[in-house]
């Protein structure tokens, strides 16, 4: 199917819009998930190959991301843009790749690690930003202290003792307000994001 996709992608370059793309996949239009691959696969490829530097591997993580999204196409649900979950998609595949392996891994493969994948190509380094400005948007509309949790968490990596510690709360308190802002995030970008992918993406975003 894979190589399917491939064909039909150079033979179709015409891309509907987000929403509809979308609703023609929750239909079961296969056409859509064409169309889905010709605007998203080359940009998703050559972010996944600056990292891990192995075009069979990454060919098989682009094919999972699609494959996954048409198996689960019925409850497919996304609010934020389509560009922005694809990018969430891609990072979160690599990333899990690379912890899952990384006792097998070539160290150097960790160096600039971010940088590297944000910055890949200007398409890319667009769906780095634009992706950080959607969960910024997003943790804005939290209650402010659950707000400061969360960037005290996220933004100066210290652990749930330390914000504990800094704010004159308890340890509880700290991960109900981190538990709160995941959850959002994850409502907020559509019920078919796990909550692992919007843990891991939240960790690696800023």
């Amino acid at each position: 199917m894979f190589n399917l996709l491939k064909q039909k992608a150079l033979l179709n370059p015409d891309i509907n819009h987000d929403e509809v793309l979308v609703s023609r996949l929750r239909n079961g239009d296969e056409s859509a998930l064409t169309d889905l691959y010709n605007k998203f696969w080359q940009a998703l490829f050559i972010s996944a190959f600056n990292i891990i530097k192995d075009k069979e591997l990454c060919e098989d993580i682009i094919q999972d991301i699609f494959m996954n999204i048409w198996h689960n196409r019925e409850k497919l649900e996304i609010r934020i843009s389509l560009k922005g979950y694809m990018y969430a998609c891609a990072r979160y595949q690599v990333f899990n790749h690379l912890k899952k392996n990384k006792d097998r891994i070539q160290v150097e493969l960790f160096d600039d690690l971010e940088k590297r994948f944000q910055h890949t190509t200007p398409e890319t380094e667009m769906m780095h930003q634009e992706l950080v400005l959607q969960i910024n948007s997003i943790v804005a509309t939290l209650p402010e202290k659950c707000q400061l949790v969360y960037k005290l968490s996220r933004e100066e990596q210290l652990s749930h003792k330390e914000i504990a510690e800094r704010l004159n709360i308890s340890v509880k308190t700290v991960e109900n307000h981190i538990t709160k802002a995941l959850h959002s995030i994850k409502s907020s970008m559509g019920s078919s994001i796990s909550m692992a992918m919007v843990i891991w993406i939240s960790k690696n975003i800023f």
